[in-house]
């Protein structure tokens, strides 16, 4: 059986963090209207990943775990469905 990776720290790729850090600088522009230098931007985004990817990530274990639990007691219905009455 294989083991299980550790998820413990969310890591984005490299393409993910350019992606996000033109968001932020963006959003800075968009919002703010202000500029946003490139160490504020690394900054935001470690932030971002450190502090709140584990909330989103566990928020999001938290709805598939209720998405999973109701396929079951769906699944659990459908079967009992599927029973033939026996008396005829």
């Amino acid at each position: 059986m294989k083991k299980r990776e550790n998820l413990s720290q969310i890591k984005l790729s490299d393409a993910q963090k350019e992606k996000l850090k033109e968001e932020i600088k963006a959003f800075y522009l968009d919002v703010r209207g202000e500029e946003i230098g490139m160490i504020e931007q690394i900054q935001l985004l470690e932030l971002f990943e450190e502090k709140m990817a584990p909330i989103i990530y566990n928020r999001a274990l938290d709805d598939t775990r209720r998405w999973f639990n109701q396929m079951m007691e769906n699944l659990d219905s459908d079967y009992y469905t599927l029973y033939k009455n026996e008396n005829g």
